[in-house]
Order: C-alpha cells, then sequence, then structure tokens
C-alpha cells in the first residue's frame, strides 16, 4: 500500500507524509512535535517508526517540529548542506544528519528520493520525487517561478504536490506590507493560482493523474478561489476533472486525501 498525503499544508505549516509497503518517511515537519505524532499515530503510522525526515528549506513553516521529532524518535533528518547551514532545529544526534551537497537520490526499501533545484529565498532549498519503481510522486512548492530544472523533474509524476500559494489580486489589494508583497509574488518567492493552473497542466499532458494543491496562504487565498482558478486552467486546455486528473485541496490543519 502506497500513501501519498499532507498532514498540516499552508503557510502556518506544513508537513507531508509518504509510505510504501511499509517504510514511512515524512518530506518537512512545519509543525509541533507533539501535534505531527499525533497526526501520524491517527494515520496509523508509529512516529519511531519514520525512517526519515526530509527538508525541503529551513523557513519555520517547514522545520519547526523537525528536531523535537529526530531527537524523541531517533530519526535521521536529510537536507541540503545550504539548507542545513540555515536550519535552526537544535542539536541533533550526528549519526541522524543527513547532508547532501548533489541532487542524487537517498535509497530505501522499495523506492527512493531525490531532491530537486527549487527557486526560493532559502539556503539551497529543494523539492522531491520518490520514485517506486517507475511510479513516481513529487513535491513541489515553495517555487517563485516553474524553472526547466523543476519541469524536468517533476514531469511524468503521476501523482504531486502542487503550490497553489496565493491570488495574485488578493495578494495586491491585501493587507500585507508592500516589501512582504513583492517578495511572495517574486521569481523566489510562492507560485500564484494562475501560473500553478498553467504547469498542473503541462504535468497533466505529461502523465500526472493526481494533483493536490497545497501550501495556500491564510491571508491571500482561498480553497475555492485556488481550485477554480487552476481548474480553469486545466478545462481551458482542454483537461477534464475526474477524466484526466483528480484535484483536491490539501487542507491547512488536518491531513489531505490520499493522492497515492
Amino acid at each position: 500500500m502506497t500513501v501519498f498525503r499532507t498532514l498540516v499544508s499552508g503557510s502556518s505549516g506544513n508537513c507531508i507524509l509518504f509510505s510504501h509497503n511499509g517504510t514511512n518517511i515524512l518530506i518537512d515537519c512545519g509543525m509541533s512535535g507533539k501535534r505531527a505524532a499525533e497526526l501520524l499515530n491517527a494515520s496509523g503510522i508509529a512516529p519511531e517508526s519514520l525512517r526519515c525526515i526530509f527538508v525541503t528549506h529551513e523557513h519555520i513553516d517547514h522545520t519547526s517540529g523537525v528536531g523535537v521529532m529526530s531527537r524523541k524518535y531517533n530519526i535521521p533528518v536529510a537536507a541540503s548542506v545550504g539548507t542545513w547551514d540555515g536550519m535552526n532545529i537544535g542539536r541533533i544526534a550526528p549519526e541522524n544528519i543527513i547532508r547532501f551537497s548533489e541532487f542524487a537520490g537517498i535509497d530505501f526499501d522499495d523506492f527512493s528520493v531525490t531532491p530537486f533545484e527549487i527557486p526560493h529565498d532559502a539556503n539551497m532549498p529543494t523539492g522531491y520525487v520518490i520514485d517506486c519503481g517507475g511510479k513516481k510522486y513529487a513535491v513541489a512548492t515553495d517555487i517563485g517561478h516553474v524553472t526547466e530544472k523543476v519541469m524536468t523533474a517533476v514531469s511524468g509524476c503521476e501523482s504531486v504536490l502542487l503550490e497553489a500559494n496565493y491570488d495574485a489580486k488578493m495578494l495586491e489589494t491585501g493587507s500585507y506590507p508592500y516589501p512582504l508583497k513583492k517578495r511572495i509574488a517574486g521569481d523566489y518567492g510562492h507560485l500564484c493560482n494562475t501560473d500553478s493552473g498553467r504547469f498542473a497542466a503541462y504535468l497533466v499532458k505529461h502523465g500526472t493523474k493526481r494533483l493536490l494543491l497545497g501550501h495556500l496562504s491564510i491571508e491571500n487565498n482561498t480553497e475555492k478561489t485556488a481550485f477554480d482558478t487552476v481548474s480553469s486552467a486545466l478545462e481551458y486546455e482542454g483537461i477534464h476533472l475526474g477524466r484526466h486528473v483528480d484535484v483536491t485541496i490539501a487542507p491547512r490543519y488536518a491531513p489531505s486525501v490520499n493522492a497515492g
């Protein structure tokens, strides 16, 4: 059995569970260790069974529970050398520190996890592709814009957690100060709904069957706005929901549907 779902997703915290044939990993843990353990247990996953926590980048909404989980349950943590330099997660046992400087896969029993470069305002941030013998899954969030490297990495993945962070009009007219608006909308900020829709159409044309729209802004987006914008972009390209692709929203504070 394969499980690919978010436990939480959004500007307030992000955590993804991947489980395949009893081998369990997390990608990011941007909530308290206590809450992460509760959600794992509710999903039928013992926290101490986790083989690794992969980290996309050092921002607190992706790392706040990483250190606690690693120390309490003796879990290795894997991240780029840049992310390790930027993370503030407390002391980790040396044997549980996995640093990588190249984008090579890390093998587990029945799958491999391969990082890829993403454009975000962090130290060497990464997305991840999980390959289960040809069936692939991807975590593609915190992407200021869709680069060739991102397209190449994620193309062909059957299930994708794709960022749909903000609605451009809501961000423009919202209460955020101008420098923050500029950062979010910049090439190293986040992906807006419209760009997410365009990328979603590309992905479906290259084999994606399930899309989880995640990392929604609490201030500058709504679930309906994100879903409607991406759905419209897909329909414009002749891609029909339910027939060619399933699209769901990753909830902010609760686990998503299983996209495995």
